[in-house]
């Protein structure tokens, strides 16, 4: 029997227990997908147990109807080794090479089979590099990017933090749609107007910090309508961004600090650093999508937990809803 399991509101936990209930805010973005879902979902290279279990739990959960596309001798063995039962679900049958899968499981999001692509076990540019193929036809005019939705400890609300995992060095224009895309998916999840903060090293334009420069441009493109939908403050240090007592205290004024919606970061690393951070120490949870395609893109780690890989899940259900107006 599968290490873990499904509570009664439809959320996965590692354990069978009652953690989940600890994640408010993860819970109620499950609920909320559960109400747009479920939606077919092409897992691409589903060759372990953790993709195929979490696929298979998202399903029990009512937020996805997983196609699973590899080689299906290999992957009902593994099904047959944990167990995780695979009747009723379509196996796209393909050879051992994961990038082949990967771009079956594109071929089925271009032709419309498929209206989220979820990693399965191979590498993240192996799945992302099929997904932007030009025979995949999924790129879209904007910068793709990822979004990760924290459920933080004693935080009321969800924090999304951008762009972590995709962009390592962003220009200008690439954070332009990295932040409209974080903002397109807080509004799918329920907020009016999010709040955004755009992170720095310090408060201040600083032309030795370009990152500074980059905050105050994307601030004045919101202002020109060139961003829509939120309410942008930059450049921001975190503990601005993130505590209003603090920005009282340095006699910043500003919409944003101390109650933000979005934290958009000058880069991967410093996003992946922040990330880590929250999960390790701070005992956050997250989900992840990829934004910019034609479909959500489910990019989950090797690291993370099953109750992380189905909330994903829910996020790309809710990303993919909002795109096709439903």
């Amino acid at each position: 029997m599968s290490t873990a399991s499904v509570n009664a509101n439809g959320s996965a936990n590692a354990n069978g227990n009652a953690a989940s209930r600890t994640r408010p805010n993860l819970n109620r973005l499950l609920a909320q997908a559960r109400e747009r879902g479920p939606i077919p979902v092409a897992v691409a290279y589903p060759c372990d147990a953790a993709s195929l279990e979490s696929a298979v739990l998202a399903a029990e959960a009512r937020l996805i109807e997983p196609i699973f596309v590899g080689p299906e001798q290999r992957v009902r063995a593994v099904a047959a080794e944990h167990p995780i039962v695979l009747d009723g679900w379509r196996i796209v049958d393909t050879t051992d090479d994961p990038r082949e899968a990967a771009a079956q499981a594109a071929a089925l999001c271009r032709d419309g089979q498929a209206r989220a692509l979820m990693k399965g076990s191979l590498h993240s540019d192996e799945l992302l590099g099929a997904a932007v193929a030009r025979d995949a036809r999924l790129r879209t005019e904007r910068r793709a990017s990822h979004v990760f939705v924290f459920d933080l400890p004693g935080m009321d609300r969800p924090l999304l933090i951008t762009d972590c995992v995709v962009n390592i060095a962003p220009t200008l224009m690439d954070k332009r749609d990295i932040a409209q895309s974080a903002i397109d998916l807080a509004h799918a999840l329920g907020i009016a107007r999010p709040r955004m903060a755009i992170l720095s090293a310090v408060e201040r334009v600083n032309p030795a910090i370009p990152s500074t420069l980059d905050a105050a441009a994307l601030c004045k493109m919101a202002d020109r309508q060139q961003i829509r939908g939120g309410v942008l403050d930059g450049p921001l240090a975190f503990d601005l961004a993130i505590s209003l007592e603090s920005a009282r205290k340095k006699g910043i004024d500003s919409p944003v600090a101390g109650q933000p919606d979005i934290l958009l970061v000058p880069n991967l690393e410093a996003g992946n650093i922040v990330y880590k951070q929250l999960v390790y120490m701070a005992g956050a949870e997250c989900a992840g999508v990829v934004l910019g395609m034609q479909v959500p893109i489910i990019l989950t780690s090797r690291s993370d937990s099953v109750e992380s890989r189905v909330a994903s899940c829910a996020l790309a259900v809710l990303a993919a809803t909002r795109a096709n107006g439903a």
